[in-house]
């Protein structure tokens, strides 16, 4: 194996995964270590590694041929695609050590910083070395850094000992929203918890939107109503109302009333259509200009960072006021458009309304018929006045065409019989 032979295996997280061909196939997630009866350190028998779908599989370690802090490169051989099960004598060193409360053997308090992995000339990796940060007060400085020999340090055998969540997310930071959730979900629900409680509102926003709905009621539960209430104001107004749609009636007004009200107002609307209608998917913040703005004002408003591609694919076209309901609705303009438009001329002279919009109404079904017919990104909505009171976009409609639990990794389907061979997901 061409590879260091020592690896700290946090700075291992989110490397990517390489065949012998040079395809990438996923990205590490954590190691596998075996726990061994005797005192000596656990044996380090793989890697989990995340593929597309978010499908986490298990790589044993005599299958790489070396590792490196920009990848990690399989050898030949058929890879197994079994969704990885961790076994009861085994750990997930990321998951289970980080922030992990220990103590050097000089009885010196900290937590677990990062595990190092090591092979032997046997060819035997194992775990051999821990850093450790010193607790301190929180008034004091950062406590010192030890990277200490594993059997110097007491506490790591032990399962349900207390943990800090910063080493955990400090490794988790730089994921995507969709793969943030995807790790929580691997998270014991304590530990989920946690986790999702220490993410700043913004961020545990982001990742909520992107969980199965069991998984969103219990974090949100897990919080105090005023933080969970300030999660709901970071959200989307349609992925908000699609949340408290989850909880009961009573439990929903509570929180209601502790947002803020202008945050409050769009998602109560939301929740007053019916389920499986245009107006319970829709969003009510599309991007809304009148005809007299320009080109320029159009283009520098859809490259607003906050904005998602699909809503910030077109601009909506509306006479005063403009926030949902809006004044009259006149039509709208592709961002393609805009590209091709001078910056000074004015949106209502190149305004479509060639295509009926959508009421509140309308059926899924109906939704994504029209939205196919016209290859449309976005399609507006109006109320029976023709005022523009949002939008629904192609994301909306993925979001509830899918199964219900499609966001819930457990439930998607499993291979077929000819790329799951038996072993529990281990080659």
């Amino acid at each position: 194996m061409s590879t260091p032979n020592r690896v700290y295996i946090a700075r291992l997280a989110g490397v990517a995964v390489f065949d012998p061909n040079g395809d990438q196939v996923g990205r590490v997630r954590d190691a596998v270590a075996r726990m061994r009866p005797t005192q000596r350190p656990p044996e380090v028998v793989g890697l989990v590694a995340e593929m597309p779908m978010r499908r986490r599989i298990f790589l044993s370690i005599n299958r790489i041929t070396s590792i490196d802090p920009d990848a990690v490169v399989l050898g030949s051989g058929t890879l197994n695609l079994r969704r990885f099960e961790k076994r009861p004598n085994e750990l997930l060193v990321l998951q289970e050590l980080l922030d992990r409360r220990v103590q050097l053997d000089t009885g010196q308090a900290g937590s677990v910083v990062d595990v190092a992995m090591e092979c032997n000339r046997g060819g035997e990796w194992s775990l051999s070395r821990v850093a450790v940060r010193e607790q301190t007060s929180r008034l004091a400085r950062r406590g010192h850094l030890h990277q200490v020999e594993w059997d110097r340090v007491r506490g790591l055998g032990t399962l349900g000992e207390s943990r800090g969540t910063a080493n955990l997310l400090a490794v988790l930071e730089d994921m995507r929203p969709a793969d943030l959730a995807n790790a929580l979900q691997d998270l014991p629900d304590a530990r989920r918890n946690e986790v999702a409680a220490a993410l700043d509102d913004e961020r545990l926003a982001d990742v909520l939107s992107e969980l199965p709905e069991h998984d969103q009621v219990e974090i949100l539960a897990a919080l105090d109503r005023e933080r969970a209430a300030d999660v709901l104001e970071e959200m989307d107004p349609d992925d908000a109302a699609d949340l408290l749609n989850e909880l009961p009636p009573p439990e929903q007004d509570v929180l209601l009333d502790l947002m803020e009200p202008d945050e409050a107002t769009p998602v109560r609307q939301l929740l007053r259509y019916a389920s499986g209608t245009a107006g319970s998917v829709m969003t009510s913040e599309p991007v809304i200009l009148p005809p007299d703005a320009t080109v320029a004002e159009a283009l520098a408003r859809i490259r607003e960072p906050q904005l998602s591609p699909a809503v910030a694919a077109q601009v909506f076209v509306t006479r005063a006021p403009l926030t949902t309901p809006t004044g009259r609705y006149l039509g709208m303009v592709h961002f393609q458009r805009l590209l091709r438009e001078p910056p000074a001329d004015l949106l209502g002279g190149i305004v479509v309304n060639d295509i009926d919009p959508l009421r509140a109404g309308t059926p899924l079904p109906e939704i994504t018929r029209r939205m196919a017919t016209y290859d449309m990104v976005a399609m507006p909505v109006v109320d029976r006045n023709n005022r523009l009171v949002g939008a629904v976009t192609v994301d909306d409609v993925l979001d509830h065409s899918l199964p219900r639990d499609w966001r819930d990794r457990d439930a998607v389907a499993a291979p077929s019989a000819a790329e799951e061979p038996p072993g529990g997901g281990r080659d």
